[in-house]
């Protein structure tokens, strides 16, 4: 259960991984779309009002090139250009009505330009000044008026941008845009196009977290889940395929070894009457020819019963040395002992789980490899475990521990699976390997005699006793480290 748990947990974490990167990948090219909007807006909104500085400046040469007369100036001038509100006129040896014009056309006789005199911020215009001869002129202007509205990429009713001019450190609003707190600024900085109306155009917007794509992000996370939950589904499924396998394989193997102890059981169980059958027809046979002088036809048929107690010993013989397993000395090779007790534990999983029981591992960090043949070791850590897995189901499972501890001793490294199960009784403890032994129901006695079996092959064995205060130890002590040469 708490494997289960272990693995949901990554899985969630992958999830959260995943879920939170591509959410980013979707808030940020959001955000660069919004941004590049944006800009694009900005750039075409200075366009605008660069155009209108640009007129600014044909209409004041206009006037110093025709010089008109004051009355059909305004009156024409006016009708084409609403945001012209005034036109005036310094004739020839008089002077402006006021400083700022005066400072003004000064400057822009020294210039050659028109030049802005002073701005009204408060009632948002401005006036400029062209010094021309004979008469110079000079244009009141209205901000907002010079807006072309028709054109304005934007809404400027609904519109989240701030549009404002700037100069002097002091600004003129034409577009109020939408305030908000938190989230992304955007900002746009750039002074008109026209060099005798140094306004700054200055573009705000900023972006909130409702501005995030969250239908989106919702989407990718769901998608997400599902696959992920697919992907977690075909991995079990491989899994418990793979353990099934090597269940299959490790099944078959135990089968046949079994077989094999079962008819080299039945053969030596077998061996002893069929000798006593030989020795009793023999015996016969003597006893016959004293008592009877003429029983051929007795002797003949004890002397085929010899024959045939003979012909089955050594069938039985035969069948004893096809059936016996032979030297596993011969397949030892190098091992990595924690891979081999992790494969174990890996097939052992379910059973585990089914029993509420967490083995804990004691394997040190530096452990060597070990000489020992692959198959043999696998099924015997397997035969011990089980055992100690069936051990526990007798405790609660509150109490249930299971641990596997790799210590060496001299030159030899041992094995040890220790239960906290009710133990190994007194009486049983000396007969635990023998085969057909067993204190189950339905149980045949020969997995600990086969693992013992199988030890003794590799030049192993298999120690079993109790543990205090309750349980029991197995400790397969395991050969020299070096492989046979």
């Amino acid at each position: 259960m708490l494997s289960k748990l272990k693995s949901l947990r990554i899985w969630l974490l992958l999830w959260v991984c995943l879920g939170v990167l591509g959410a980013v990948l979707l808030a940020r090219a959001a955000l660069l779309d919004l941004r590049t909007a944006f800009e694009t807006d900005a750039r075409i909104i200075h366009r605008l009002l660069s155009q209108r500085g640009v007129q600014h400046d044909a209409i004041l040469a206009t006037l110093a090139l025709l010089q008109p007369e004051r009355d059909s100036r305004e009156q024409r001038l006016s009708s084409l250009y609403s945001q012209i509100l005034d036109v005036a006129q310094r004739e020839p040896g008089s002077h402006w009505p006021d400083a700022a014009l005066e400072k003004a056309e000064s400057t822009s006789h020294q210039l050659g330009r028109p030049v802005v005199a002073d701005v009204d911020w408060l009632r948002g215009r401005y006036r400029m000044v062209l010094a021309a001869t004979p008469a110079s002129h000079a244009l009141t202007i209205d901000l907002r008026s010079s807006v072309p509205w028709n054109d304005w990429p934007v809404s400027a009713a609904t519109s989240p941008m701030r549009v404002a001019l700037v100069l002097d450190g002091q600004q003129f609003v034409l577009q109020p845009g939408q305030s908000r707190s938190g989230g992304w600024r955007f900002d746009f900085r750039k002074h008109l196009a026209a060099e005798s109306q140094p306004f700054e155009v200055v573009a705000e917007r900023q972006v909130g977290w409702s501005e995030l794509p969250w239908v989106s992000i919702f989407l990718w996370l769901s998608l997400l889940a599902v696959a992920l939950a697919g992907l977690r589904s075909v991995l079990k499924q491989r899994d418990e395929r793979r353990r099934a396998q090597e269940l299959l394989r490790l099944g078959q193997v135990a089968r046949l070894n079994t077989l094999g102890e079962l008819a080299a059981g039945l053969a030596h169980e077998l061996n002893q009457p069929l000798t006593a059958v030989l020795a009793s027809t023999q015996a016969a046979r003597r006893l016959l020819d004293d008592d009877e002088p003429d029983l051929a036809t007795a002797r003949t048929a004890m002397q085929q019963a010899a024959e045939q107690s003979r012909r089955a010993s050594d069938v039985l013989g035969r069948l004893r040395r096809t059936v016996e397993r032979p030297d596993l000395s011969g397949n030892q090779q190098q091992l990595d002992l924690r891979a081999v007790i992790r494969g174990v534990l890996y097939l052992l999983e379910p059973e585990c789980q089914k029993r509420l029981v967490i083995p804990v591992q004691e394997i040190p960090a530096d452990l060597p490899a070990i000489c020992a043949d692959p198959v043999a070791l696998e099924q015997i850590l397997h035969n011990l475990l089980m055992n100690a897995l069936q051990a526990l189901e007798q405790v609660p499972p509150r109490e249930r521990r299971l641990t596997l501890r790799v210590c060496q001793e001299q030159a030899r490294w041992i094995l040890r699976i220790e239960d906290s199960g009710p133990g190994i009784a007194p009486d049983v403890l000396p007969r635990l390997f023998e085969p057909f032994f067993t204190t189950r129901n339905n149980g045949l006695g020969l997995g600990l005699g086969l693992s013992e079996t199988l030890a003794m092959s590799m030049g192993a064995r298999i120690v079993a006793e109790n543990i205090s205060p309750r349980g029991a130890r197995f400790s397969l002590i395991l050969p020299d480290e070096k492989a046979p040469s």
